[in-house]
């Protein structure tokens, strides 16, 4: 039996558990998707360091865009997760032909509604950098940069659809794997699409390696075409591998139902309008910082990706919790749903606390090998070790968010997140950012990370999410 199939036997079979039982649960169900997003973090740092040994520019130019590539990354988790969170509440039901004809609708759903997002994406592409206020030096790698990111949006939907579909049907090795190909795949891309032609030594042999000398832009494709490679497979898998998912099981239209389309709606849209809100403040953010010079937007970016070692395993638990309380909800076992929830945000504090020590005796070797520039490394250092503090209460929000979600309770945490950092990060960052640059907008952060967190626990505490979609 696998793994998969066992969990979901497990939620329906009514076997009351053990403390160890929910421990290994949550361990072989959190492991994959952790590495997963170790994975994305490698990539994260290989793509900072190949574009930072191009300059403080380039990397100033990518920094700037990023919190607007975050947006439009967030409608598309959003869209995903409004179908996937009813995959796991019907699998959890053992309910396979509801699952199946859920997953068949979802993908041209997703995919015109990623075609809008694209589109959008393609025509602000063109005053993005001049409205963020940036050096006119770094505003045409950062418009291609975004441009072609656009560009792929479809594709990174179809892709995110599926990862998250496996992994609310609890299949979450095949997601890790794919990741880990992603990663792999976006070095090699962007080795030949960033750098030109050069005689290349190695072993005491030199050779010529050919490259399209693309610089930035081509930091952007290498990423686009790996996605994209990836992605053929991660649909192979959803749609003919996976038995709770295969389309070759589904007798429903693919046209998506009005029942399904609510659910969806009901799950996806607070979510989006949570994350537009969230990931729209980090745009304005960006926008504080811009005016600070290239120095502070290039130590700004480093610093997000230094810390991403930090968070990013926490949202693989969140992954977990995800399915782990959505098909609990759908076995209709309340007092499990509750149970992951807490034994998941108490993992994914322990977890990211630890790498949050660690990170921050082992940062200036992370941004020595991220860039070269002295002023960048010393500015990232100085606002990466005040954030850190926060990273207990940081996991809290993410694991809590992702159990949340996993009950489709995601109209309360959008406000909660909201006013979290519309209320809070912003309205610091404007003020402290006059004054103290961009250890002011850091501070902000840090507050406001810890505010949220403790707004989130007590979300939990509180248990009106127990609460099943109806």
């Amino acid at each position: 039996m696998s793994e998969s199939a066992s969990f979901s036997e497990m939620m329906r079979s009514g076997k009351k558990l053990t403390l160890k039982d929910k421990l290994t649960a949550i361990f072989r169900l959190s492991l994959p998707g952790t590495l997963a997003q170790i994975s994305e973090i490698i990539m994260e740092y290989i793509d900072a360091a190949m574009v930072g040994s191009l300059g403080a520019l380039a990397s100033a130019s990518v920094g700037l865009v990023a919190s607007t590539t975050w947006l439009f990354g967030a409608l598309i988790n959003a869209a995903a997760a409004g179908f996937a969170v009813q995959v796991a509440h019907a699998v959890g039901a053992g309910d396979m032909k509801r699952s199946h004809a859920i997953f068949k609708q979802s993908l041209p759903a997703v995919f015109l509604l990623s075609l809008f997002v694209s589109a959008i994406g393609i025509l602000i592409s063109f005053s993005l950098p001049q409205w963020l206020g940036a050096d006119p030096a770094i505003w045409q790698d950062a418009h291609y940069y975004f441009l072609f990111f656009a560009i792929f949006i479809p594709v990174r939907q179809i892709n995110t659809l599926c990862m998250s579909m496996l992994q609310c049907a609890g299949n979450m090795k095949t997601p890790s794997i794919l990741a880990g190909t992603m990663c792999g795949l976006d070095v090699i891309y962007n080795y030949f699409l960033i750098f030109p032609t050069r005689l290349v030594s190695l072993f005491g042999f030199s050779f010529t390696m050919p490259g399209a000398g693309l610089g930035v832009l081509g930091a952007q494709l290498g990423t686009c075409f790996a996605v994209a490679t990836v992605m053929g497979f991660m649909l192979y898998q959803a749609a003919c591998k996976e038995k709770t998912l295969a389309l070759k099981k589904s007798q429903s239209s693919w046209m998506p139902q009005k029942e399904v389309i609510e659910k969806a709606l009901k799950i996806g849209l607070p979510m989006a309008l949570e994350q537009t809100a969230t990931t729209g403040a980090m745009v304005v953010s960006t926008r504080i910082v811009a005016p600070l010079g290239t120095v502070a937007i290039a130590a700004n970016s480093f610093a997000v990706t230094a810390e991403s070692v930090c968070y990013m395993p926490g949202y693989g638990i969140a992954s977990a919790a995800t399915t782990m309380i959505g098909q609990a909800v759908g076995a209709d076992r309340s007092d499990l749903a509750k149970s992951f929830a807490w034994l998941n945000c108490a993992v994914g504090i322990a977890v990211q606390s630890l790498l949050g020590i660690l990170m921050y005796f082992l940062c200036p070797f992370v941004f020595a090998f991220l860039t070269p520039d002295a002023a960048v490394q010393e500015l990232g250092i100085q606002v990466l070790r005040l954030e850190l503090f926060a990273e207990p209460l940081f996991a809290a929000s993410i694991v809590a968010t992702g159990a949340l979600r996993g009950a489709g309770d995601t109209f309360v945490p959008g406000i909660l997140n909201l006013v979290s950092i519309w209320g809070v990060r912003i309205t610091i960052a404007y003020f402290l950012a006059q004054t103290m640059g961009l250890y002011g907008v850091w501070i902000a952060m840090t507050v406001e990370l810890c505010f949220r967190g403790i707004l989130f626990l007590i979300r939990l505490g509180r248990g009106k999410w127990l609460r099943r979609l109806v």
